[in-house]
């Protein structure tokens, strides 16, 4: 695990595109990591700031890793928007949590289902007082 990092990682990058309406580059990424299993897309983040002269590493997004069959290469997408205030115009919201942009979920998934499902059962002017009372059960 420790010496995990010395192994050297080759990075390779194609269909390469400005896009201009997103105010990002966008493009894939082929990473070749021969003995390890894979990298860790913090590792990447780093290597892609420094290649393409990034200052913030929060503009860099990372996403749809696969490992090809036997190992040693890896192919993902990565984004890198002009600035923070862009990734989080653009980008949707699970993956603005992954890198720390965005809050995550409270709750567990049955939690949310519970809740939506409670709702359901209240019409009319009853869902108002509904939503009083909860907001007050909750303070």
């Amino acid at each position: 695990m420790a010496g995990d990092k010395v192994t050297p990682v080759q990075i390779r990058t194609r269909k390469f595109i400005r896009n201009t309406l997103l105010k990002r580059r966008q493009f894939i990424i082929d990473v070749i990591h021969p003995g390890r299993a894979n990298v860790a897309k913090t590792e990447l983040q780093e290597k892609l700031g420094q290649l393409y002269k990034v200052a913030d590493l929060k503009t860099i997004i990372l996403f749809g890793f696969r490992t090809d069959f036997g190992g040693g290469k890896s192919t993902g997408f990565a984004l890198i928007y002009d600035s923070v205030e862009d990734a989080k115009k653009f980008e949707p919201k699970y993956r603005l949590a992954r890198i720390g942009l965005e809050k995550k979920r409270e709750g567990s998934r049955k939690q949310i289902k519970e809740k939506k499902n409670r709702g359901k059962k209240v019409w009319g002017l009853g869902k108002r007082l509904a939503r009083h009372k909860a907001k007050k059960a909750n303070a």
